[in-house]
Parts: structure tokens; sequence; C-alpha cells
């Protein structure tokens, strides 16, 4: 029950959406027992994201929220993946990226709980 939320400073086309759910959904594996068909993504562009006190170069937020723990290496892989793909497909650099990463055993389905 993996969930991606997106926030990139970069206007995005609807292409650039579809390539981040894509490539998200190929990364989100990385983590044990993860996979695209339980991945839900909420991707924006043309966020007003501030870092070091500028907004005058391209910039991303991504947050990871897993059921269960998170897996120190699977995030570095996760990190070292996603940062790749933004600066390569959107010219964002690693150096402009953050990555949250959270889990958690309380997640709700269908009308029950996991």
């Amino acid at each position: 029950m993996p969930f991606i939320d997106a926030k990139i400073s970069k206007k995005l086309t609807q292409q650039d959406v579809l390539t981040l759910k894509t490539e998200f959904g190929k990364a989100i594996a990385l983590f044990p027992g993860k996979s695209e068909s339980w991945l839900m993504c909420d991707i924006a562009g043309e966020r007003d994201l501030f870092f070091q006190g500028k907004n005058d170069a391209p910039a991303a937020f991504i947050e990871v929220k897993l059921l269960g723990g998170v897996d120190a290496g699977a995030s570095e892989e996760f990190s070292a993946a996603v940062c790749s793909m933004l600066q390569s497909k959107f010219g964002i650099p690693a150096s402009r990226v953050y990555i949250r990463y959270s889990g958690g055993n309380l997640w709700g389905w269908n009308g029950g709980n996991f």
C-alpha cells in the first residue's frame, strides 16, 4: 500500500505526469513486497518550491508512505533511482530533490483496515 506524493516546481504536461507515474511504479518495486499494482500517486506540477531561500531553479519534494516499515537499503536505492530519473527526464538536479519516507501499520482500504 504505497503512496507517493510528488510536488514538482516545473510545469508538467499530461505526458510528463504519465512518465512520472510509470517511473514511480518501477521504483516502488525496490521496496520488498511493494508493486505498482497497489501504488497510488498524487503528482502536482508548477509548485512554488523554495530551496535555500530561492525558487530560481527546478526542485522536487517526494513523499513516500508505506504500509509497514521503511527498509533503509531499499530507500537508498529508491532515492538514487528517482533522483537520476528527475535529472535525466526533467532537468531537476539531485541536489534540489528532497525525498521523505514514512511507514505505518494503520492503513484503511475497501471499508476496513489492513
